[in-house]
């Protein structure tokens, strides 16, 4: 199954400056505005997913992160080796979080957007290789953006026209039928 990344795992998460390796290394899958499973939603805030492969380590990295932020509010575990960790987001960007679940991209202010890097390294044909980060791209509306939808849409897209797909509640879900496809 390939794994859809929300846009809360693009456009939220990173604010958290949870290292990206950090992430990685401890199996993390996908944020999520609220979780269904929960009695409890926090206002203002987003919702991690992991599936841990080293459930000490994991430990390890839930305290090291404790320790670094005050803006973990909760965290849990489900069945299936699943692990949810909540944080609280940045209040200084809640008109941008706002203007991300409208769709509109580019209209975010500078400040949040400079929370994102301007290049990603990938590794492509086993090489290392930097290149343009995708937000940056969305928030730029870049030509090679514009270019790449055109050609997926087939159609000229105007210059106001936001290259991102909106904000779908029903993806930003952490539902239990999500849970049982990373199962």
């Amino acid at each position: 199954m390939e794994l859809k990344k929300t846009v809360s795992t693009m456009f939220m998460v990173p604010t958290l400056k949870v290292p990206k390796d950090e992430l990685k290394e401890n199996g993390f899958i996908n944020g999520y505005e609220y979780d269904e499973g929960q009695e409890i939603h926090y206002p203002n805030a987003i919702y991690l997913l992991f599936k841990p492969k080293d459930l000490h380590k994991f430990r390890s990295f839930l305290t090291d992160e404790y320790e670094r932020t005050t803006n973990i509010i909760d965290d849990y575990d489900y069945g299936d080796g699943f692990v949810v960790v909540v944080y609280k987001l940045d209040k200084k960007y809640e008109s941008d979080f706002n203007l991300i679940k409208q769709g509109k991209y580019s209209k975010t202010s500078s400040k949040f957007q400079n929370e994102f890097s301007k290049t990603v390294k990938i590794m492509k044909n086993g090489n290392v290789t930097e290149e343009i980060s995708l937000q940056y791209r969305i928030f730029n509306k870049t030509k090679d953006m514009y270019d790449f939808w055109e050609e997926k849409l087939g159609t000229k897209l105007s210059q106001d026209q936001e290259l991102w797909q909106t904000y779908d509640i029903d993806r930003e879900v952490l539902t239990s039928v999500k849970l049982q496809q990373y199962v």
